[in-house]
């Protein structure tokens, strides 16, 4: 069963928002009091916070859906109703947040550091809300819409100083061990250490943070062993210390072989540059300062070796420290000489003022209208798509069961100046149009359909101008209509032409009614 998780695919969402509640004042000798339906409340958010408490993210690797709590509905009496309740989730510090494409949406860096995953939804408006000079008593409310909902992927990149990277069974768990009070798991077989161990150093009035990151070995740029998954920890170290095993037993190693391996798997990995602070600059891996020890010089080998390679080491600018983490020999200079490094990092940091960014203000044109209208084809049928942040939400916001409701989005996007534009795009009586993506709602545009609140003399939840369209025949119905129209006159024709081919010659009305007359005259004068 896994125990350290640095990278999981969390699916979350937002609480849904109330809907507006529909109600009317009734007290005594007041029947009619006035509209008093509530808001209904916001969804919940959900928020990725640091925490120090937490250093894995384990949890959400058993339990990646997570979801807030929606709003509730609004009541009568102006109640509005209950915001749902934030979802905190806490992530260690250095958790990164990308989207599956791999665009960072956020560095969380520094205990309480928050990040907004998933918002909430809006909460629909009662009819009081709703209700105006024109529109006395609204017989409707507008619905809550849906929270915010996406696939987020975090990893964790370990926050320390100074990193320790060398082959298996180099000794780095047992230096980490020996200088600060970690106690990572420490056997004689390769590959012990199965994830990244973190430790603290006092080296005079500097403390400082060393990883210790799971052995590298040749190929492992490519994916093979471990070091590749949790290289990604040591992107945010200041320096690297080369671990070299002075006291191996394989004859095909040896320090200068390992040294060369780990540079160029080192040099291979790629830094995700994506993540940079404001400065806009990474460093990569084999460009960052390094210092070289040579471990377990208390064994007699390994006394040896490193007294034979320490030259050439030296020759080549490295600072070399021959230290044994079993007998604690030469820990103190090496504890000093990272001490040195991490101070000069921070002094540098300190030194540098940030870059920021200036910031960029765009105004709205004046000419802008907030939606745009898409000319699409379908079926060989023109179809018309309105995007918009504003349109798109309103129809989330509309109760389709209510007609009132329907005309009330009318007005709003005859306001907005949609029917305007769909006129200027080319748009006739009939063509469809959509308001959103591909789950847009469909409409056949009429656009007869005014806008007007003063067209609202109607029962409340009720829209005349809705209830016309309710028995307007649609596109189809038209053409089926049109088609039983000439087929009738054609069958008139013909049988017109049939009875003349056959010698019957019809009457004019006019003639048919002087006959009728003339009858009826002669009729009255018999009877006399």
């Amino acid at each position: 069963m896994a125990s350290f998780v640095d990278r999981v695919v969390l699916h979350v969402s937002g609480g849904t928002g109330g809907h507006g509640c529909v109600s009317v004042k009734r007290e005594k000798f007041k029947p009619l009091g006035g509209p008093d339906g509530g808001n209904g409340g916001n969804g919940g958010d959900v928020i990725l916070r640091v925490s120090a408490q937490t250093t894995t993210l384990l949890d959400y690797h058993h339990a990646p859906h997570r979801h807030a709590t929606n709003g509730g509905p609004g009541m009568g009496d102006w109640r509005g109703g209950k915001n749902g309740e934030t979802l905190i989730l806490p992530v260690p510090d250095g958790t990164v947040v990308k989207t599956k494409d791999g665009e960072v949406l956020a560095d969380l860096v520094g205990e309480g550091t928050e990040y907004i995953a998933a918002a909430g939804g809006q909460g629909g408006l009662g009819n009081a809300s709703l209700s105006s000079q024109k529109r006395r008593a609204p017989g409707f409310a507008l619905l809550g819409i849906e929270g915010e909902s996406s696939d987020i992927v975090l990893e964790l990149k370990s926050i320390a100083d100074i990193a320790l990277v060398g082959f298996p069974s180099a000794g780095k768990s047992s230096l980490i061990a020996a200088m600060s009070a970690a106690r990572p798991k420490i056997a004689d077989y390769p590959f012990t250490t199965l994830i990244p161990n973190l430790g603290v150093v006092q080296a005079g009035d500097v403390r400082f943070t060393i990883a210790d990151v799971p052995g590298l070995i040749e190929g492992a740029s490519e994916g093979k062993g471990l070091g590749h998954n949790f290289l990604r920890h040591v992107e945010r170290c200041a320096a690297l210390v080369h671990v070299l095993d002075c006291g191996t037993l394989e004859s095909d190693r040896d320090p200068l072989s390992d040294l060369a391996i780990i540079e160029a798997e080192l040099e291979k990995y790629a830094v995700d540059m994506s993540y940079a602070g404001v400065d806009g600059e990474v460093v990569p891996l084999n460009e960052r300062p390094k210092l070289v020890v040579l471990n377990k010089v208390d064994l007699p080998d390994g006394k040896d070796m490193a007294e034979f390679v320490r030259p050439d080491l030296e020759a080549r600018g490295y600072r070399v420290f021959e230290v044994s983490a079993t007998s604690h020999e030469g820990l103190r200079q090496l504890g000093f000489a990272m001490a040195e490094i991490v101070k000069a990092a921070r002094d540098t940091v300190q030194a540098a003022p940030p870059k920021v960014a200036p910031p960029v203000l765009r105004p709205r044109a004046v000419n802008e209208s907030g939606f745009k209208i898409r000319r699409e084809e379908k079926n060989l049928e023109p179809l018309f798509r309105v995007l918009g942040e504003k349109p798109v939400r309103w129809v989330k916001q509309t109760d389709f069961t209510n007609e009132e409701a329907i005309g009330y989005l009318a007005d709003r996007l005859a306001k907005l100046g949609v029917e305007t534009e769909l006129f200027k795009v080319g748009a006739k009586p009939g063509d469809t149009v959509v308001i959103g993506e591909d789950d847009g709602v469909v409409f056949d545009w009429e656009p007869t359909m005014m806008a007007g609140a003063e067209l609202l003399a109607t029962p409340r939840g009720t829209d005349i101008r809705v209830a016309d369209i309710g028995d307007r025949p649609t596109r189809s119905q038209k053409r089926e209509e049109q088609i039983e129209r000439r087929e009738a006159k054609a069958a008139a024709r013909a049988e017109l032409e049939a009875e003349r081919k056959a010698g019957i010659w019809t009457e004019s009305v006019s003639g048919r009614r002087a006959q009728t007359v003339r009858e009826s005259t002669l009729d009255s004068g018999d009877d006399d």
